[in-house]
């Protein structure tokens, strides 16, 4: 066989061979091509799942962290006021957390302090002082008729406003932190317990006692130590 037909069989066989090949490298090709595609959806998938479960534990611990403080509300009302219902108590401590997520100013140890002092240790929503402030947070109608408007309540008396645990707090906590922005803390208690012009002046001459009435000399060091004391309180 001479060399030219030599090299033409050659190359019919190794095109025959090719062929023979072909199904078989296209069965490996795509075998490959899924192979990858799995990869790449298997990987997007678990990388959405990671970024789902850190989610998951940032809600978790955020909840378990409100959960917390509303329970450590409920104790300390629970105290106070073993009259109140489950349920009322629950609803009042799941405001006072959300209101302490609204006001950076304000967290629940500090309302819960106030709360406390203000309504005598009794942690009443009914409770009226002698000079007619009402309610948990003690606001005076005048001031709750004003504030109310801000925060969308509908004033109609106020009893049925001020009596309104909810109510009471919502106006009472945005009071309390904008004299607390404008004051500082203890000015911000002064302000809240005796007014924001004994406030100014007692701030203003080096927080001299004799600028206060004796009434909000005692409420700040009382408001202070009940902070203090829930502060060092756990479940």
């Amino acid at each position: 066989m001479k060399n030219k037909d030599k090299k033409v069989l050659f190359q019919n066989q190794s095109k025959k061979q090719f062929l023979n090949l072909m199904p078989f490298v296209l069965v490996v090709v795509i075998f490959l091509s899924g192979v990858y595609v799995f990869y790449r959806v298997w990987v997007s998938r678990m990388e959405k799942f990671g970024q789902e479960l850190i989610h998951l534990r940032s809600a978790m611990n955020i909840d378990s962290i409100r959960q917390y403080h509303i329970l450590k509300v409920m104790k300390i009302i629970e105290k106070h006021n073993k009259e109140m219902t489950s349920l009322e108590a629950y609803e009042i401590a799941s405001e006072i957390y959300d209101l302490s997520q609204k006001y950076t100013n304000l967290n629940v140890d500090l309302l819960c302090a106030v709360i406390t002092h203000e309504s005598a240790g009794t942690w009443n929503p009914r409770v009226v002082s002698k000079a007619r402030a009402m309610g948990l947070m003690q606001v005076m109608p005048v001031v709750g008729c004003f504030i109310a408007q801000y925060e969308g309540i509908t004033w109609t008396t106020p009893e049925e406003v001020l009596f309104n645990p909810i109510y009471n707090l919502r106006i009472g906590c945005r009071l309390l932190s904008a004299l607390i922005e404008q004051y500082g803390l203890e000015g911000g208690l002064a302000a809240y317990n005796g007014g924001e012009k004994q406030a100014s002046l007692w701030l203003a001459n080096g927080r001299d006692p004799k600028y206060l009435w004796s009434e909000t000399r005692e409420y700040i060091p009382a408001v202070r130590k009940l902070y203090q004391t829930y502060q060092g309180q756990s479940l």
